[in-house]
């Protein structure tokens, strides 16, 4: 074949994009194909204890118990109650309801910001050792969530040195009480980010802390919160977002949406303050657009109207049944919204969110699984004909997939297994992976081996 450039002539003409390839991959690595929650719970550090979780746990399954005491009725408040979604609904609660009752709460924030507000300077650090001494009761009896993290106030000048001292308080006291150890994925989370040198002065506390502890470089990781206006957008007119990535050195674990602290940045009055508000939906996506491929982990909000009953009966007193339905209308109106905020969160690739009340956590699972479910069928056929097809596009009905969506799919059946809304056995029948293919995590690694090298 006739040609006019050499190959030393290619490739040294390819040497800066050979740099900037190398950058783009160091940059946006793709997802790590760990475990993500689906949710966080915030909890005062006031209140927390050992056996926190548990105790969620048991109040969800109680309020599951009073206002949804079977599928019918856990159908008719998330709008499934059609006859030909009985045999789905039944389903579907049989999950939610094992689900609360094998691991109700997947990851928990001990919070010294919000939910715990201004205390004297003795005051927090006594909660800080004593929460630190319950996790260490908690990793020895066993009775922490599977992913665990601390919420430090803010580093604006009023707070940044009690932020400090909090953590410095409880890291010492929780290592000196565990000979070492921190609890599995463990997380610091640091709100009202307004600037990249508060980032970067983090991670300088977080290397002198692992040098005084003892600790690994790169143990300390934390997650930042997304819900003030700089976060987002810098004085240069610069998308900030990126920025704060760089400064984090890699010890960014996630990015958390605040979806009523940014609302109220933006001028937004409470009535309005919603996470289906268009001002949260640009700076979601713009999470979306900044973070994608670079393995940072996205959370969206919360929904701040709580299923809560109005009415208590009096030590020895009975509820009138207007005060029953009253209850029962209340948690269910509280239940709906719940329910469509996370499925709306899910639907635009939020696959994780806060809840702040343990009744949430029915409607939590009842989304997550739901959304799961009912996509199961048509994510098991794209990727079951992408593997079969290995190296070709495929078209199924009117979805067309390129090579990228391959791990997209496989993520999709990874993350369901991963909450228990999929088993394993299911997955491998639906999409004709093997055990060993599924639980290797990689699409790529899937193709290889089909193609033999």
């Amino acid at each position: 074949m006739k040609n006019s450039l050499s190959d030393e002539t290619i490739e040294a003409l390819a040497a800066p994009l050979r740099a900037a390839n190398a950058d783009v991959a160091r940059r946006w690595p793709g997802e790590s194909g760990r475990r993500q929650p689906v949710h966080v719970v915030y909890g005062g550090a006031q209140l927390f204890r050992s056996d926190s979780a548990p105790k969620i746990g048991a109040v969800a399954r109680r309020s599951l118990a009073e206002h949804a005491p079977d599928a019918a009725a856990l159908a008719l408040v998330i709008r499934m109650d059609r006859e030909e979604d009985a045999e789905f609904a039944e389903a579907l609660y049989r999950r939610v309801a094992e689900k609360l009752e094998r691991e109700p709460v997947e990851d928990f924030r001990i919070d010294f910001e919000d939910g715990y507000g201004n205390r004297s300077d003795a005051e927090e650090d006594g909660h800080a050792a004593a929460c630190a001494l319950a996790v260490a009761k908690g990793m020895e009896e066993r009775t922490l969530p599977p992913f665990l993290g601390i919420r430090v106030k803010s580093l604006g000048e009023e707070t940044r040195r009690r932020a400090v001292r909090t953590l410095d308080v409880f890291l010492s006291t929780l290592l000196d009480a565990t000979g070492g150890r921190l609890p599995d994925n463990f997380v610091v989370t640091l709100p009202k980010v307004t600037t990249p040198a508060q980032v970067t002065h983090f991670c300088d506390v977080l290397e002198k802390l692992e040098g005084a502890l003892g600790l690994p470089s790169g143990a300390l990781r934390f997650e930042l919160m997304v819900e003030t206006t700089q976060s987002l957008v810098g004085p240069d007119g610069r998308a900030a977002l990126p920025l704060l990535l760089d400064a984090a050195r890699g010890r960014m674990a996630a990015a958390h949406f605040g979806t009523y602290d940014y609302t109220a940045a933006c001028g937004i009055t409470a009535a309005h303050q919603k996470m289906g508000h268009p001002a949260c939906l640009f700076a979601l996506h713009a999470m979306q657009v900044a973070f994608a491929g670079t393995g940072v982990w996205l959370s969206d909000g919360s929904t701040a109207i709580l299923p809560v009953p109005p009415h208590r009966a009096a030590a020895g007193a009975e509820l009138t049944p207007a005060e029953e339905y009253e209850n029962h209308e209340s948690v269910h109106r509280a239940w709906r919204l719940h329910f469509d905020d996370v499925s709306h969160s899910l639907a635009n690739g939020f696959y994780q969110g806060w809840d702040l009340h343990p009744a949430q956590l029915v409607t939590r699972y009842a989304a997550v699984y739901a959304f799961f479910l009912t996509g199961v069928d048509a994510a098991a056929e794209r990727l079951r004909n992408f593997v079969e097809k290995a190296a070709q596009a495929t078209l199924v009905g009117d979805v067309f997939d390129d090579a990228a969506t391959g791990q997209a799919l496989l993520n999709f059946f990874l993350r369901g297994i991963n909450c228990g809304a999929l088993t394993e056995e299911e997955t491998v029948r639906r999409t004709t992976l093997t055990f060993d293919e599924l639980r290797g995590r990689s699409f790529l690694k899937i193709l290889q081996n089909r193609r033999g090298g």
